[in-house]
Order: C-alpha cells, then structure tokens, then sequence
C-alpha cells in the first residue's frame, strides 16, 4: 500500500504545501529592490526615487498598508507611482492612509486599468494560459465594456492634493533642490487609453532629466520613448510574472512584453535610441488571483547618478 500511494500523496501534500505558501507566506514577505541607474548630467547629485506599483488595495489589508507607510523612513527624493493601486471599490481610504506618508514627499502618478474598474473572479488558469494563447488581460483586468467603475476620483484629488504631477497622457515638472526634473506619461496602455501624440516631442530640453512613466509596459510604447530619447522609462503591471519558476523567471507578463525583463532594470533599444527600462514587479495582486511565487512584492529604490 505504501509503495503504491506513497508518491501520489508525497507529491500531492508537496503541491499543497506549495499553494499554501503562494497564498499565505510570499504575498506578506515584501521587499525592497535597491538598483543604481546612471542617467543624471555630470557632476549632479544622486537622487533616491522611490517606485511603488500595484499595491491592489484591498479594504482591511493593514499589514500591506504598515509596510508602505513604512517606506517614508527611506525619505526618498521623490516617489513615483505606477499605477493600479486598487482592487476594492471601498479601498480607497485604506488606500490613501497606506500612502499618508509618502505624500509628504515630491512625486507624479499614473494609474493602470484597476484604478478604473474592478476586477472580475477569473478562472486563474487562464493566466498561465496567455503565453501559450497570444492573449493578454489574463491578471484580472477587466474590458472597459460591461465593467465596474471604481470611484477613483477621490484617490486623484488626494495625490493632486499633495503636488504629484498628474501623467495621464501629460507631461509634468518637479524642481527638487539639485535637480530640475521632468516627466512624460501616459494613461494606461493595456486598455487602450494611452495618448503619445498629445505628449509627443521627445525629453523637455530645459531639464536635467526627464522620465518617462507609464502602467504597462506594452513594446509600442516602449518604442515610442526610447526612438525619443527618453534615458528611463519606469513601468509596473506585469507583477513580475507573479508566478515565477526558480531558476527559469516568469512564465507570462500579462502584455507584449518579453518575459525576460518581467520585473527590473534592463534597456530598450528603438531607432538605435536605447533606455533603461525598470519595470516593477509591484507590493499586490488581484484580489481574485492574490498568489505569488518565487515573486515577492516589492518597492524599488532607485538611485539616480550621474554616469561613471
């Protein structure tokens, strides 16, 4: 009997285990990914940008909300955020109490799809399916048509409130004490509300540096900052992959994007133009498919430098 179900049920309680952890361990163990990108002019001062993204603010979720608030005790320069903060139509309270602290600093925003619309129960089968189908939207982002309206409003005027230059589909300024700093963004492309003519004409050349800030990271958009001469472009909504093989990286990235750059800094090279890229494999999930695996949530610190 032993050696006839002993394998079974070993893998089986394996599996389980498995589960278990995805569900119930890595999604509370966050981290914070420290990279170094030199893209400053020479002789500047290196700046501490902090990129938060994908928080899926659920309401009652306080340990997530502790752990962001406890991201002010970096004091970073300035805070970049990219987008989906929300996966509760009630979560925007718990939202901007989680972000209280981090609105004391400089920042900009852009916001993904589930900062619109809620997400929907999906079979979670199906994301690991979208490699293999060509499809996308697979991570609980909903079609416009048909879906629920967050009150995403209120969320806008708190972080318009506090002097985050609003990227949707615009350009903004922030003059921090060594640096004159500015931004391109875009409204999220994975639903098709991205507009690149109306912030089309490349980096402002009266800055020091401009960025570029946008949800998704789809390779049309990519192209288009990069053929401009954006030097960074900061993106989140692939969560890393989420699901992750040791050893091998993700299996899908929910967009265009090839797996290989799911989560951190690599380049982008269009028009023989090349950009850092960091893509940010975010704090949350869908509250629908909330696992992780070998993907722990995080926030980045990047420190921007000027080149060696």
């Amino acid at each position: 009997m032993r050696a006839r179900y002993g394998v079974p049920l070993g893998v089986a309680a394996f599996g389980a285990a498995c589960v278990g952890y995805a569900v119930g361990v890595e999604p509370r163990a966050f981290r914070l990914r420290r990279v170094t990108v030199p893209v400053l002019p020479p002789g500047a001062r290196p700046l501490r940008l902090l990129q938060v993204s994908d928080i899926h603010m659920v309401s009652g979720q306080r340990y997530k909300a502790r752990w962001l608030q406890s991201l002010a005790g970096l004091r970073p320069d300035l805070v970049v955020n990219t987008g989906d903060n929300l996966s509760d139509p009630e979560a925007v309270p718990d939202l901007l109490d989680a972000l209280g602290p981090l609105l004391e600093y400089p920042g900009a925003y852009v916001f993904g799809s589930n900062d619109y619309y809620g997400p929907r129960p999906r079979n979670p089968a199906r994301y690991l399916l979208e490699k293999a189908s060509g499809r996308h939207g697979l991570n609980g982002n909903p079609p416009v048509q048909g879906a629920r309206h967050i009150p995403w409003e209120p969320m806008r005027d708190a972080f318009d409130a506090a002097g985050w230059a609003d990227l949707t589909n615009a350009r903004g300024r922030l003059k921090l004490d060594s640096c004159d700093l500015a931004f391109t963004g875009l409204d999220d492309p994975h639903i098709k509300r991205d507009r690149y003519d109306t912030v089309s004409g490349g980096p402002d050349p009266d800055a020091d540096l401009t960025l570029a800030v946008v949800h998704a990271p789809y390779l049309r958009v990519l192209d288009a900052f990069a053929a401009d001469g954006y030097p960074l472009i900061l993106a989140g909504h692939t969560h890393g992959g989420q699901l992750r093989v040791p050893f091998r990286g993700a299996l899908v990235t929910n967009c265009d994007l090839d797996t290989a750059r799911a989560r951190g800094l690599s380049t982008h090279t269009a028009r023989d133009h090349r950009a850092y890229l960091h893509v940010s494999a975010g704090c949350g999930a869908n509250r629908y498919t909330p696992a992780r695996f070998a993907c722990p949530p995080e926030a980045t610190l990047l420190t921007l430098t000027p080149p060696r």
